[in-house]
């Protein structure tokens, strides 16, 4: 073994003499060098990415929508997960593998400032694509972090150049391509500070890979429901707005109309100064054009995020994302999950537990999170509330456009109108605890709304629960995309 390491060594350092005049290639021969480092465990199988973590880095994975009773899934690997398929629709193998060359041409719309990696350049930026340097995984595949030179393709040592993100393809054939394309096209060719940015791809043979700029905070659903500590109410508002803008720049400002159909908050992730991006645009689709009104497409997304004309008939609008961000905004004004069956009966769906309280200029208090125990702007708070109902409307007509919902969001960035100084609310929280201190206060709290229940199931292609953060990712059961 070690022989082989130094023959290795020394043919970097002869190749890099060849193409730098003498210089011997350091960088290669040390990240070469650091393959010397023993890893038990057989980890690594890299033929087609459908393995990629060891034996004993195993990743609890999110697959329910039950807040911190959430069913977990413990797995060896990013395995392509098994969905049955949907009654009256056809469906295709994966597993045959595809000729890139006679695809990407055709399909692939690639921006002139996308970095074209080698699949071993990234395999070093990851440091062999160990299990210390995973982030996550999910449906698209395992998220990896990697150090790469700050203008080029080439690793470097980790904390040094650019920290990106690897993502990896874990399925075959044409869906997973498809799939992988979505992605390039979308972010390759869509630039703002509220969306993230996408460094570069790989296409080598069967492998696909991804190269997004790291973003330190994670997602808004760790930081969340998975904090020990509540998100102040001033990031709140401020990860709202940002996230809004990204929205904004989708329907209102980019050269075609795009619509994002997967807004949830483990698609929101925060830089180190909680600024909202928007990832994973593998659901995202082009809007209506000339007289269209709306898409017609295969219903995807996820349970309790989705707006409910989209999973009756079908058609899907930009409206169908203000209703998306209407949920996530009361999942950030609650505390509480879109969907969480571990809840008392009548609370597990948050808009329909909600929706008495919204509008409500004396009752929305009920609505936000006891953990903020009153450091909370009570103007925020109203307005947010009020916002809310108006995006969640069951008429999509009736709801703003996000470029209105931005303007709503601006005037309440960093408040100072604490609610824990108002006598009202001081009067609330004894009412509050008188209530849960005796043997049936939690009946009194519940809300009257209930699920929506109108004699269907629901729908084939949601998935349940959050998933498909680059940093907090579990495996998709949402089917095939479209």
């Amino acid at each position: 073994m070690g022989k082989q390491l130094e023959a290795k060594r020394r043919g970097v350092e002869e190749d890099g003499r060849r193409k730098g005049k003498g210089k011997p290639n350091t960088k290669a021969a040390a990240i070469v060098a650091e393959e010397a480092v023993p890893v038990t465990g057989c980890w690594i199988r890299f033929p087609r990415l459908r393995g990629c973590m060891s034996s004993r880095a195993k990743v609890d994975s999110s697959t329910g929508g039950g807040g911190g009773g959430e069913s977990k899934l413990v797995t060896d690997g990013c395995q392509d997960q098994s969905v049955p398929p949907a009654s009256g629709s056809t469906t295709t193998s994966n597993t045959g593998s595809i000729s890139p060359s006679s695809i990407v041409g055709e399909e692939l719309k690639l921006a002139f400032q996308l970095r074209r990696f080698t699949f071993n350049e990234l395999k070093c930026a990851t440091r062999n694509f160990r299990p210390e340097s995973l982030l996550g995984e999910g449906g698209f595949g395992c998220v990896f972090k990697g150090w790469i030179e700050e203008n080029g393709t080439a690793p470097v040592k980790p904390g040094t150049g650019l920290t990106v993100a690897v993502k990896t393809l874990n399925h075959d054939g044409l869906q997973g391509h498809k799939e992988w394309v979505a992605e390039v096209d979308f972010l390759g060719n869509l630039q703002h500070p509220h969306l993230v940015k996408l460094v570069g791809y790989c296409i080598e043979d069967d492998q696909r890979l991804l190269v997004y700029e790291f973003m330190p905070r994670g997602s808004l659903e760790n930081h969340l429901f998975r904090k020990s500590l509540p998100l102040p109410w001033a990031i709140r508002m401020k990860i709202a707005l940002g996230a809004a803008k990204g929205l904004a720049f989708l329907h209102e400002e980019a050269e075609r109309p795009v619509i994002y159909r997967d807004f949830k908050t483990s698609n929101i992730l925060l830089d180190s100064d909680y600024n909202a991006k928007l990832s994973d645009f593998g659901l995202a689709k082009d809007g209506p054009e000339g007289d269209k009104t709306h898409v017609s497409t295969r219903v995807m997304g996820t349970y309790g995020y989705a707006a409910p004309e989209y999973v009756m008939t079908g058609h899907l609008t930009s409206k169908s994302d203000v209703y998306s961000f209407g949920v996530v905004l009361l999942e950030m004004m609650t505390g509480r999950r879109s969907m969480d069956k571990n809840r008392p009966n009548g609370e597990h769906n948050l808009v329909e537990w909600a929706r008495p309280y919204l509008g409500e200029r004396r009752r929305f208090y009920k609505l936000v999170d006891p953990r903020l125990d009153g450091n909370f702007s009570i103007k925020g708070a109203q307005k947010t509330a009020l916002l809310a109902h108006a995006c969640l409307s069951r008429d999509p007509k009736a709801r703003p456009l996000m470029s209105q919902v931005v303007e709503v969001l601006k005037p309440l960035q960093n408040l100072k109108d604490m609610a824990s100084s108002s006598y009202f609310f001081q009067s609330m929280q004894h009412e509050r605890r008188t209530a849960l201190a005796s043997p049936h206060g939690s009946q009194s709290m519940k809300a009257q709304g209930t699920f929506a229940r109108n004699g269907q199931q629901p729908l084939r292609s949601l998935s349940y629960g959050p998933h498909a953060s680059p940093y907090r990712q579990s495996p998709r059961t949402d089917g095939k995309r479209q």
